[in-house]
């Protein structure tokens, strides 16, 4: 299946001519464009990766596996290496960026959040909290915007098995890097305007113990 995100070129005929389903989405952007990706597919659990992400082999068997153990499982996220940077810059992405945000996302949340690069939830998952993404808002984070809608009842698995390569492309340019980070401010005050991160975390707390 593949998502024609009001394309301009034959993208839609190409993937036509392969046997893919297409489905339009006349709204821009990654948000919107991975919400009318799932809730067009039929199956059980949804991977979410970006163009750039490099799984490695066991990635479909390990997700399937996680979700097979684990009957109620909500999403399961991994991390990942950065290939094509200088060495310092490939460390710091790997170490300040994508853990900082887990990190920062775990403690704001009171729950892991997914890593948008590598990870997968359930359709059930999806169902429940589809009505509350910002779809509309190019400029948010899909994959730190899912995590805010997850309830308290949904379980996030941190496999630091489950990895990926990705491209350090986002540190080309300090423009790339800010644009990244006024995503990640958008995301947090448009959901804040409708229930404050604090209120949010509290919740979860609650609702596990």
């Amino acid at each position: 299946m593949v998502v024609d995100n009001a394309s301009t070129d034959n993208t839609a005929e190409v993937a036509r001519s392969f046997g893919a389903r297409v489905v339009f989405e006349s709204v821009k952007g990654i948000p919107s464009a991975t919400a009318a990706g799932f809730d067009a597919a039929r199956g059980d659990v949804f991977g979410r990766l970006d163009a750039d992400s490099v799984p490695q082999p066991d990635w479909c068997e390990r997700v399937i596996e996680a979700f097979s153990e684990n009957p109620h499982l909500a999403a399961i996220t991994g991390s990942a290496d950065f290939y094509g940077g200088r060495k310092l810059t490939n460390w710091v992405g790997r170490n300040i960026y994508i853990n900082g945000y887990l990190w920062s996302a775990e403690w704001a949340l009171g729950h892991p959040p997914i890593f948008g690069s590598n990870c997968a939830l359930s359709s059930s998952t999806w169902d429940r909290i589809s009505s509350q993404v910002h779809r509309d808002i190019r400029t948010v984070h899909d994959d730190l915007d899912i995590s805010i809608a997850l309830h308290p009842d949904m379980e996030v698995l941190v496999d630091n098995n489950l990895r990926v390569a990705v491209s350090a492309r986002p540190f080309d340019s300090a423009r790339g890097l800010a644009r990244r980070l006024w995503w990640a401010y958008t995301t947090v005050r448009v959901n804040w305007k409708e229930e404050s991160l604090i209120d949010r975390r509290r919740r979860h707390r609650v609702g596990k113990g």
